[in-house]
C-alpha cells in the first residue's frame, strides 16, 4: 500500500515538519506539503476550481492508499491550512463525485504537535467523522508534544 505524509503547517521547518521529515527518513513514504499549492477556501459558487486543490486531490486519490495528516495544534483544532484543505473535500461531493468516491476504503490516520500535552479525544473528532463520512477507514492517530 503506498502512503503519503500530507503536512498542513504554516511554518515549513518546526515540529510538525520535522517529525513527518523523520516518518519518511525511516518508512520512504511520500510528502505532501500544502504549504506548496494554492489552495482557496470552499465556495458555494466553485469559482476557485481553478486553484490547486483539484489537482492534487486527483493525484493523491489515484496515487495513495493509506492518507496520514499531519498538523500543530492551532487553538484546540487543526492548522488553518488544514481545515482549508477538508473544508474542500466538499467539492468532491458536488463537482467531482467521481474523485469522491474513490476515497472509499483508503485509510487515514492522523499526527499532531503541540507544545502541551493537553489534547483531548474533540481534537480527532473532525478526522474520524470525515473518514466515517468519506468511507475511509480510520486507523489511528498520534500527538506529538514537543518540549
Amino acid at each position: 500500500m503506498k502512503k503519503v505524509i500530507i503536512i498542513g503547517s504554516s511554518r515549513k521547518d518546526k515540529e510538525t515538519k520535522n517529525v513527518a521529515t523523520e516518518l519518511i527518513r525511516i518508512s520512504n513514504w511520500d510528502l505532501i506539503d500544502l504549504a506548496d499549492f494554492k489552495i482557496s477556501q470552499f465556495d458555494y459558487e466553485h469559482l476557485n476550481r481553478n486553484d490547486d486543490f483539484i489537482g492534487l486531490i486527483k493525484r493523491i486519490t489515484e496515487n495513495y492508499d493509506i492518507l496520514i495528516f499531519a498538523t500543530p495544534v492551532y487553538w484546540y483544532s487543526m492548522s488553518g491550512i488544514m481545515k482549508v484543505f477538508f473544508d474542500r473535500l466538499t467539492d468532491l461531493l458536488r463537482i467531482e463525485k467521481d474523485t469522491g468516491r474513490k476515497l472509499r476504503n483508503k485509510y487515514m490516520a492522523v499526527i499532531s504537535c503541540s507544545n502541551g500535552d493537553n489534547l483531548e479525544d474533540e481534537f480527532w473528532l473532525p478526522f474520524k467523522k470525515l473518514a466515517e463520512y468519506l468511507g475511509m477507514n480510520y486507523l489511528t492517530d498520534l500527538a506529538y508534544v514537543s518540549r
